[in-house]
């Protein structure tokens, strides 16, 4: 049964980016089970259902108004959707809603939804008014927060290693002098401050772009999230299995690339001075190592595309590697005490 067309409402116009090429990679086929880790609008997780009668499908959100609008869906299915409120880093531990012979494909589509920046009172968009809030799950500290409370160097080190800002320092000074005089609880407040610290050219990206890529990376612990999904995504996959990640900007997509660039790799580099260094089999093997971008075609048609970059692996027969994350290179702000590391 084909499934059902979407509704008429917002989310309908949330197109998921890369659909023809996320659906290439995952090529799913009738029988099979897969994990969609950002279930948002439920672009990609309907193509998946619509491609075999008898696929099943975990799709995962922390935005509860993400599983609250996909409920609908998973009604239609009759049991071939299971929507689940949570991390998609604990992909591994939902994985047996499923069943317990291994996951075929998963997808993971990093960072903020169309919907989170369309709703003001999310607090993602510098172009619309609402609380500096920034907040996936609804839970923890907000963007204020971080602004009202954080040292000057440690502002500084988020818009600079979190949003690669080239005036973090200049931002993070304005901010804490500014602060004194009245705290910063709206998005147009923190996005006039860029627009005088920050100068821009025409044809540049708004002045805030970066300070709020990178207040929405700490708020979320989007990095450490990315890197615990992927080793839960290893854990998972059957061999076989496919892994797909679409990102949106050069730090989640050097996380992806380090991730398959380690996991590919069956020995260690060596020289005239030491001997090759063995490391266990490789986990994934990639057909293409280097990243896919979308069409112009699309970027044309979809802004949030033009930065998009799809990479993908599958699973060898290799058992997972038992490794943390630390290979990732991922920073660690430790932001709920105040300091860098």
């Amino acid at each position: 049964m084909p499934v059902p067309p979407m509704p008429s409402n917002d989310a309908a116009r949330h197109v998921p980016v890369m659909l023809a090429e996320v659906m290439e990679a995952l090529a799913p086929r009738t029988g099979e089970r897969f994990i969609d880790g950002t279930f948002g609008a439920g672009g990609y997780t309907r193509a998946i259902l619509d491609a075999a009668p008898d696929i099943r499908v975990l799709a995962i959100d922390r935005d509860r108004t993400a599983i609250t609008n996909g409920m609908a869906l998973v009604s239609a299915m009759k049991g071939r959707l299971t929507l689940v409120e949570d991390h998609f880093s604990r992909l591994d531990a939902l994985a047996p809603m499923l069943g317990e012979e291994g996951i075929d494909g998963v997808v993971l589509d990093i960072g903020v939804s169309s919907m989170q920046l369309d709703e003001a009172d999310r607090g993602f968009s510098f172009r619309r008014d609402g609380p500096l809030d920034m907040r996936m799950s609804g839970e923890g500290p907000t963007a204020a927060d971080l602004v009202a409370s954080l040292p000057e160097d440690m502002l500084a080190r988020i818009f600079h290693v979190l949003g690669e800002e080239r005036r973090a320092n200049a931002l993070a000074r304005a901010i804490v002098a500014d602060r004194v005089k009245e705290p910063f609880t709206r998005t147009m407040q923190l996005a006039d401050l860029c627009g005088r610290v920050i100068r821009t050219r025409p044809g540049d990206i708004h002045p805030a772009t970066r300070a709020f890529q990178a207040l929405r990376i700490a708020v979320n612990g989007e990095l450490d999230e990315l890197g615990e999904a992927l080793l839960a995504a290893e854990r998972v996959l059957k061999p076989g299995g496919r892994l797909v990640v679409v990102t949106f900007h050069s730090l989640e997509d050097r996380v992806v690339k380090a991730f398959f660039a380690d996991r590919t790799r069956s020995q260690a580099g060596g020289s005239r001075h030491a001997p090759v260094a063995a490391v266990p089999p490789a986990t994934f093997t990639q057909t293409h190592r280097a990243a896919t971008a979308a069409s112009t075609a699309e970027a044309d048609v979809n802004p949030r595309a033009r930065s998009a970059k799809l990479r993908f692996a599958i699973r060898s027969e290799a058992p997972a590697r038992d490794t943390g994350t630390s290979f990732l290179g991922l920073p660690d702000m430790n932001i709920q005490s105040g300091r860098s590391r």
